[in-house]
Parts: C-alpha cells; structure tokens; sequence
C-alpha cells in the first residue's frame, strides 16, 4: 500500500488549489449549501477519470500526452498541446494570485509586489525537485495536512452546521443564476493536466511486465486515488460550509478572497482565524505550484518530445501567469484578482473535454490495454461523464457568448468577427478527438509521429578514421587531460593534432596578432613547449594562436575553417555560480560544430 501510495496525493494538489478556494468561498457565500452536490459529483468524475489516467499509465506504459503524439496527427496533437498549455498557464495564474494574496494577508505586502515575487518560488522549486519523487510526495502530502488542519479548526470555531440544510446541499439542482459557479467548481475541481500527470506519475513505481502484477498496481492506484480526492473533497466541502456558515448566513457576498479572511476574525471572534485562513491558503499555492511545474514537463515532452531545462519551463510557465496577473492587480485592484481566480477555472473546465474524451477513446481500445481494457459497465460511466461536462461547457458557452456580445455595444461586429473562427476550429478539434476511432484508417494515420526508437543502430557500424584532430587549450591544468587523450588517437590513427589557444586579454583584443604583453609571450612559450614534446613523441601538430573577445564564438569559427574529423576539450570542472561569472565554452561549443566532440575531465 505505501509502495504505491504518493501519485494520487500529487495529483489531489490540484483540486485544492487556491482557483478551488475562490470558487468555493464564491459558491457558499452566495447559495449557501446549495451547492455541495457539484464538489460530491466533481468527486466521482475526479476518482473515475484519475483511475482511468492510472490505468493508462501502468497498462500501456504511456502518459495520456504521449498516447496523444503516437495516435493523432501532428496538427492535432499540437491543437491540443496549445489548448493543455493554456489550462497549465490559467492553473498557474490562480496560484500566483493565491500566493500573492497570502502573502499581502501575512505581511501585508502590496497584491502587485507579492505577483513579482511568486517569480522566485523558481529557484526554491528547482531545489526541491533534486531531493527526488519520495521526498517531494511527502512535503506535498504534509502541506495537505496544514491544510485540512487549518480548515478543522476554523469549522469547530464557527460552530455546528445546519445538517438538513447540508443534506439538501447534496442533492442535484441547477439554475442559470448558478450555472457559472457551478462549472467554475468542476473547472477547478477536475483538472486537464491532472489526467496527463498522474498517468506519467505511476510510472515511478516499479509496476512489472505481467498481467498480474498489472492488475495489483491498477487495484492499489485505485486505493490510492479513492484516499488522496476524498481527503481532497472534504478540504474543498470545508471551505464551501465555512463560506455558508459564517458569510450566506449573514447575507455577506463575498467578492474577494483578501475579504473573507479579514472578515472571519471578527465573526469567529479570534485573530488566529484569519491567519490560519492565510497559513492554509499559501501551503494550497506553493504545493499546487510543484504539480503544475512537473505536469507541463510532462506535457511538453509528451506531444511535443522536446526536453528543456527545467527551471526553463518553469520560467515559462510562471511568465504567462504573471503577466495578466500584475495587470490585472495593477488595472483592477483587489477586486479584479478575485474574478480572474473564478475565470481562471472557467478557462480549465473548458478544456477538459479535449482530455477526457481522448482518454476514454484509450482506455477502451483493446489493442491498447489488452484485457485491461474498460469494460461496458465503465464505458458506461465513463461517456455519461463526459457529455455531462460537454454539456454543461456548450451552456456555459452560449451563455457567455450572449452575455458577451450583449455588453459589445459598438464593437459588437467585431467581436463576432473574431468569434466565430475561434469557435469553430475548438468545435472541428473537438469533433476529431470524439470520433476519431470510427475516421477511415488513412485519415486517422494522416501526419501521425509514433513514439519510436531507430532500428538497426548496431548493424554495419562505419569505423570512423581520424586526420585531423583539433584540442583547444586554455592554458591550465586541463590542457595535459585533453593532450593525453589527442594524442592517443592520433598516434592510433595516424592524426595530426590543431592545438587552439584563444587570447582574450584586453590587449589581444585591441592589437590582435600585435599584441606583445608578457602573459601573450609566455602563452607563446607554453604552446611551442607541449608541440616540441609531442613532435618527440611522433606526433604530428600545428599551434594555432586566435585572437578574440569570445573564446567559445572563435572556437567555433575555426573549427568551421579547419573540418576537422574530432574536436577533443577539457572540461573546466565548475558548474552552478562559477558557470554564470566564468562561462560555459563547452556547452556553448558542442551546440554550433557538426563533428564529434570529446569532452575530458580528469582527477584533480
């Protein structure tokens, strides 16, 4: 049970976020309990369309962004790279916000301040990501608990709720007046990039190759995914009944999140109550700011195949939140950030359909899953989900459309204008992914990039033959290294040996060639030096003295000049704040050549 324990609770993150708070204090402020049925029903999808991830990822040894690339074509799956990058970037943005607002809430550090330094969490969350998978399911798993505590506490001050009222709360009904709520509770409730994230997170374990030992990862993930959105559930149901209990009751509309925290001190009667409303909050933003950052890696590399450097990513990631997040506090105010929290997931829920219904179309495929396939009674269930949030999307839709156009005035033509081709292509996408199983067989394989490993590596192998070896040196001790392996392959090969020094002395830099300092004249000595012992030796070398401001850029441009058949360098031994204050020839080097680069590092 532990051994498998952990993907579900990273995944849980998410539906607690701090867009799940503005929801849920929005929806128990104005409906009361009314409500509670949509957190009870987000639940049963989260536990069925999670499992379903699960599954995917443990039977097919693919996340649902990779099963993505190998079956759609190229276009489509870079439709639905955009659409995840988007749900990504808006989750992201709830969580600036949410951090920024509990920051302002702690120490009263300004709304737009607090944006701009959500910009550092980069730094710490690279850190972290080093500590490996175990320890970051743990931290994550006892911020959950910070929250949950926090949330027990505030209830158990403001005192018993209303049980009949709770009961009605559960049971399903639906108006105009809150359907925007509502999908915004099943937009940050049920996530996109969760579906793609849990399915490449189970692939941490140690799962095994055969049918039963498939099926006790599949039974325990499902334990795991039951535990970890339940817990979820009621830390979102908390927040929802405390919202009831002490604003719905007394008629406060809530329209900021900032308001609900300073207004339950003086309704619960202790200051402690909005600082564990402050603690709880910031907990929610730095763990779902973990998940976000590993779940566009994994969106990335699975549509895409490309790698970046993770801090990159993350950069990324973070830039798209900040930007409408600092505008919007700057235009707007307080009040402005709560409603960009709520459109934010809106945003998500829309997107949820071009996740869930590729993921039902895999997990049905026999071919795919084998005896692990769904069967009837889940396929059932699984459609039913996915036309219940259809639907409930195409309302929200023509809703907002109406409302939208409605409020144009003058510019109504051109909203209009810009509408309708955006609508129309996110309808043709989404009709593709729903029946793209029933599409002839060369449509559906038009454009495809399976994910695929070259064949035949091994067989018939060229036998590469050095002439022309090129050693740039750099005047320390790292030069003997780079030597020492140089002239091993050209006394092997018969080679002659490039010994390249770059000045990039103030004085090369302005006389060139002419230049005539005593450090340019001992460098000199130096060169001639190591080709008279390796002339002793029989080996065969030129020294070649440049003259430039950048090494790493003169580097290159001689090797462009000379064509030689092996670029041998030795590694300078520093990394982190070294790297930044003296460079990275290397790295910078083995990017712009087009011959093989061999990189020495020797013993100190």
């Amino acid at each position: 049970m532990f051994a498998f324990a952990g993907p579900a609770y990273l995944v849980s993150v998410g539906y607690m976020d701090p867009g799940n708070w503005a929801t849920d204090l929005e929806g128990g402020a104005r409906f009361g309990y009314q409500l509670l049925w949509v957190l009870v029903l987000s639940n049963l999808l989260a536990i069925l369309l999670q499992t379903l991830s699960a599954r995917l990822g443990i039977v097919a040894q693919r996340d649902l962004a990779q099963a993505c690339r190998e079956t759609y074509p190229r276009s489509i799956s870079y439709a639905l790279w955009f659409l995840c990058e988007i749900a990504i970037a808006a989750c992201d943005l709830a969580e600036v916000l949410g951090a920024a607002i509990a920051l302002n809430l702690l120490f009263h550090l300004p709304l737009l301040a607090g944006v701009l330094l959500t910009a550092a969490d980069t730094l710490l969350l690279l850190w972290f990501t080093r500590l490996g998978i175990r320890v970051i399911e743990g931290f994550v798993l006892s911020l959950i608990a910070m929250i949950a505590g926090c949330f027990a506490i505030e209830i158990l001050w403001a005192g018993s709720p209303m049980f009949g009222d709770l009961a009605r709360g559960v049971v399903p009904h639906l108006s105009a007046r809150t359907l925007y709520i509502a999908i915004g509770i099943l937009g940050a409730t049920v996530m996109p990039h969760n579906l793609y994230l849990h399915s490449a997170l189970v692939q941490t374990r140690r799962i095994g190759k055969t049918e039963p030992e498939k099926r006790t990862a599949c039974r325990f993930n499902l334990i795991d995914s039951t535990i970890a959105l339940n817990g979820a559930l009621l830390v979102n149901a908390a927040i929802l009944v405390l919202a009831a209990m002490v604003f719905f009751r007394r008629g406060i509309v809530v329209t900021e999140i900032q308001q609900a925290s300073q207004l339950l001190s003086p309704l619960l009667g202790t200051t402690a109550a909005s600082f564990l409303f402050a603690i709880a909050l910031l907990c929610s933003g730095q763990s779902s700011t973990l998940t976000g950052t590993m779940a566009g890696q994994i969106v990335m590399e699975g549509f895409l195949n490309i790698r970046v450097q993770p801090w990159l990513r993350r950069l990324m990631t973070r830039t798209l939140a900040i930007i409408p997040a600092a505008f919007t506090v700057y235009l707007a105010g307080e009040n402005g950030t709560y409603k960009l929290l709520i459109l934010s997931q809106i945003i998500l829920s829309m997107q949820l359909p071009f996740a869930v219904i590729p993921l039902i179309h895999f997990t049905n495929d026999k071919q795919r899953m084998g005896a692990f396939a769904n069967r009837a009674w889940l396929k059932t269930l699984a459609w039913m989900a996915a036309a219940l949030i259809l639907a409930l999307n195409i309302w929200l839709v023509i809703l907002s459309t109406r409302d939208w156009l409605n409020d144009a005035g003058s510019w109504r033509g051109r909203l209009e204008l810009g509408m309708i081709p955006v609508l129309t292509g996110v309808a043709m996408l989404l009709l593709w992914v729903t029946f793209e199983p029933v599409l002839p067989r060369w449509i559906r394989h038009l454009g495809q990039a399976p994910i695929e490993l070259p064949e035949a590596v091994a067989e018939d192998l060229p036998s590469p033959i050095y002439r022309k070896i090129l050693v740039p040196l750099d005047h320390t001790s790292r030069d003997r290294d780079a030597i020492a392996h140089a002239a091993a392959i050209a006394k092997q090969h018969g080679a002659r040996l490039y010994l390249l020094h770059v000045e990039e002395g103030v004085t090369s830099l302005v006389y060139g060639p002419l230049a005539s300092t005593a450090e340019v004249e001992a460098g000199d000595q130096y060169l001639h030096r190591i080709v008279r012992e390796l002339e002793h030796q029989q080996v065969a070398v030129e020294m070649v003295v440049r003259h430039a401001r950048v090494p790493k850029k003169e580097i290159v441009r001689y090797a462009e000049e000379l064509q030689p058949d092996l670029v041998v360098m030795g590694a300078h031994g520093h990394r982190g704040l070294k790297d930044i204050v003296f460079g990275t020839t290397i790295n910078a080097v083995r990017h712009k050549i087009k011959v093989p680069l061999l990189v020495v590092r020797g013993g100190k």
